[in-house]
């Protein structure tokens, strides 16, 4: 009746345009409003801008952007107004194609909506360039300062990872509203620069001027979770009731996310029951809660009431469910969701399969996660990131190497997350000449402000032999968390620098940055190798008294070390009886290891019985105390030791030593025979083994199999993996250049003495980093002193 009565009625023009003004803006669905539209061309308003821009808004609310993009064609001669509503409905490729028809084609010039909108499509592309274009064409037109535009930039910058740029316009903004800064925290808290974030968040407070809103809370409330500032957070939450935003559904939602990830999950239980008709994102917050802090059978129990009351679930909540933090002992669990996702379609939800992909990983089922990222419908960055990263952290670091070169012929873009992740797998491989090239993209994306990426750099230099490099690029960052200064600490304890380490440590007491367990522990070490017992003591006594930290298991056998490598060992043994919890196989075999480097039977028996009881199945053990009974001739408890490996059926962890020449790595074992340059090889080792007997080198030979000829031990030494490596590193390198190889057990006595001899025959400076340290030779000395 309704459509009739337009088309029989006679109107002005202004009365019949604002009659189907409004009528546009009553539909509700496309079927209204192609009604809509069939009775504006039946009363010839179809070239009438401001209906048919009207219409044009009603059809991309509905989402139906094909038909609005015909309509837009048909139009002779479109507005400014106009174009705007197309440029930002579409939000993707078709803007930017339409914003530079506009400069092109018409007589109209863009304003300060035209290059928001555009700025806020070239978001959406990831696509840098033109983003960037466009910043510099609202520049030169005009509006670098207006704030619509910038308040764009600034979110375009930040989901292109590119903070330092996103800083430097909202700075230069002269005004900024609340919406200027809500974009730059939540933007900064995507980029996991929660520091940031909460200081831009105080800056905000600060300024007074600005009024806050429940989405400044909101956003502020993830940084504040990741952080562990759950004070903080009480203190956001009181400013929160004080501004009446408190019982917002989505303020509420936050806050139990932020107790629940601070550990409290009693509080967020409360929150969540202060919300009288929850929607789906607050059980979402509720059941992940529940995950994270290891109470899957109640965040199960969640999920089925939330199914039972008929609303639909989507991939946040699988998400939330899937035990991503706390997997271990839930493996049946996981496939249980695996299964539900599978059935009910949400698996070829991105985020969904990225989360099992991840779950699965951290349960060290590797095949599985590698099997579902093979068959996920659309792999994202994240995707990648998780198996990369799941390859890095089960010890599989070729994998990730080649998972990560894979992506990028994939044309993905890597992401600071991927770069994360890929160097870890260069440190724990010592894939410098790899590690150097992501450096380079780090670079070239601009990478080096996150914090993350330069820590990674960081602890990727310092674990592949370049401590120097890693000390440069520790100093040029501008701001450093906990993580970076435990880094560039443990890179000195690795390399054996010692005083280097406790004056870092000074450093950061002193810098505001609190030590965490892992700070400890990388002082602990370098002390231990650096043969610091005093300075070592005092560290452990400051770390129970001054930062009130309680000790773990590792630092109780890092003290263990440090007494025991000094030869200190009926002090490391009272120690360990005098321990306040009991002792466990990291602090007896701490002093094993300290019994086998001085010889001592006596104490060795006794941390050996206690292993073998706590550790019946670690092989490492037993090979220390067999080697402490060869090395003391004691032939018969030697076979003994071996003998009841063999029946136990444990086995030793070979050893192999990598060095790469040019980007190229080559892996040998001990005897190795199949590298194509082996005969070369061989006869550069008899070369080397001849000179260094000339030059008084004996074979150490205690620790070899006691069952066979005394010849054939000193053969069996001299074709060791790290001999190999260093031999062919000779052949292959120029005079002069320094070698760096990779051994992933302990080197050998044999094979330390006879890389000083090597050393000192060449000229050549030879870096080996082995399971513990590092070890510099040069001129016949090694940096560890012989103490390793």
């Amino acid at each position: 009746m309704l459509m009739k009565s337009a088309i029989t009625s006679t109107y002005s023009p202004t009365g019949s345009r604002n009659f189907f003004l409004n009528l546009l803006k009553k539909s509700t669905t496309l079927s209204h409003l192609t009604q809509t539209h069939a009775q504006i061309i039946l009363n010839d308003f179809q070239n009438d801008i401001s209906t048919i821009t009207k219409l044009t808004h009603r059809l991309f609310d509905l989402k139906a952007t094909s038909y609005a993009r015909h309509l837009f064609l048909s139009i002779p001669n479109p507005d400014l107004f106009l174009f705007n509503v197309l440029i930002k409905g579409f939000s993707n490729a078709h803007s930017i194609s339409l914003y530079t028809h506009l400069r092109k084609c018409t007589h109209l010039k863009p304003d300060n909506f035209t290059y928001a909108f555009a700025i806020a499509s070239a978001s959406t592309l990831s696509d840098e360039k033109e983003g960037i274009l466009l910043h510099q064409h609202a520049v030169v037109d005009g509006y670098g300062s207006d704030l619509f535009v910038g308040t764009a930039v600034v979110d375009f910058y930040l989901k292109n990872w590119r903070i330092d740029l996103a800083r430097k316009v909202f700075d230069k903004m002269p005004v900024r509203d609340t919406v200027s800064w809500n974009s730059m925290i939540s933007g900064l808290v995507r980029n996991c620069c929660f520091d940031d974030a909460v200081w831009v968040f105080e800056r905000m407070l600060k300024d007074g001027g600005i009024p806050l809103d429940s989405t400044t809370v909101a956003a502020i409330l993830p940084a504040l979770a990741e952080l562990q500032e759950l004070t903080l957070g009480m203190e956001v939450q009181c400013l929160a009731i004080k501004l009446g935003f408190h019982s917002y559904v989505h303020v509420l939602t936050g806050f139990i996310s932020l107790y629940s990830k601070c550990g409290d999950i009693e509080a967020a239980k409360l929150l969540f029951g202060e919300i009288r008709r929850p929607d789906l994102v607050s059980y979402n917050a509720m059941i992940s809660g529940y995950t994270s802090n290891g109470e899957s059978e109640c965040s199960v129990r969640l999920f089925k009431q939330l199914l039972g009351s008929g609303e639909q679930v989507n991939s946040s909540t699988i998400v939330g469910l899937i035990p991503v933090f706390h997997p271990f002992g839930y493996l049946s669990l996981t496939d249980c969701i695996h299964g539900f996702c599978v059935k009910s379609g949400i698996l070829s939800q991105p985020s969904v399969s990225t989360a099992l992909t991840t779950v699965y990983s951290r349960l060290n089922e590797i095949k599985s996660a590698r099997l579902l990222f093979d068959e996920s419908f659309e792999k994202t960055p994240a995707s990648w990131n998780a198996m990369i990263s799941g390859y890095t952290q089960n010890g599989l670091t070729e994998a990730a190497i080649s998972l990560f070169q894979e992506m990028q012929r994939s044309k993905v873009i890597p992401n600071p997350v991927t770069v994360t992740s890929i160097l870890s797998a260069c440190a724990q491989l010592g894939a410098l000449s790899l590690g150097k090239w992501v450096h380079s993209l780090v670079k070239s994306k601009n990478f080096e402000s996150n914090i993350y990426v330069s820590t990674a750099l960081i602890d990727m230099y310092a674990k592949c032999g370049g401590i120097s490099e890693a000390r440069e690029l520790f100093d040029l960052m501008v701001g450093k968390n906990v993580v970076t200064w435990n880094a560039m600490i443990s890179g000195y304890g690795l390399h054996g620098q010692g005083q280097d380490a406790l004056k870092l440590f000074s450093e950061m007491s002193h810098s505001g940055v609190t030590p965490n367990g892992v700070t400890f522990l990388s002082v602990l070490y370098a002390c231990s190798h650096a043969g610091l017992v005093e300075e070592g003591e005092k560290i452990f006594q400051s770390m129970i008294h001054d930062y009130h930290y309680k000790p773990l298991p590792e630092h109780y056998a890092c003290m263990v070390d440090i007494l025991g490598r000094a030869g200190q060992l009926e002090k490391a043994l009272k120690f360990v009886k005098e321990m306040p919890v009991e002792p466990g196989a990291a602090e007896w075999g701490a002093l094993l290891g300290a019994c086998v480097i001085h010889k001592d039977k006596k104490i060795a028996r006794v941390a050996s019985e206690k292993l073998f009881d706590l550790d019946p199945e670690s092989v490492g053990y037993y090979v220390l105390l067999s080697n402490l009974y060869s090395v003391e001739r004691n032939y018969r408890l030697a076979a003994s030791v071996r003998q009841n490996v063999k029946k136990r059926k444990l086995a030793k962890t070979p050893g192999c030593t990598l060095i790469e020449i040019g980007e190229t790595p080559h892996v040998f074992t001990s005897g190795d025979q199949s590298h194509p340059q082996a005969s070369a090889i061989y006869a550069m080792l008899e070369k080397l083994i001849r000179k260094m007997k000339e030059a008084g080198f004996q074979t150490e030979i205690d620790t070899a199999l006691h069952d066979v000829e005394e010849e054939e031990k000193e053969l069996m030494i001299n074709v060791h993996s790290e001999k190999l490596a260093i031999a062919f590193g000779l052949i292959a390198t120029d005079p002069g250049t320094e070698i760096r190889i990779f051994k992933n057990l302990r080197v050998c006595v044999d094979c330390h003495t006879a890389t000083k001899f090597i050393s000192k025959i060449t000229e050549r400076v030879i870096v080996v980093r082995d399971a513990n340290r590092f070890h510099h030779f040069k001129d016949g000395l090694c940096s560890c002193g012989d103490y390793w």
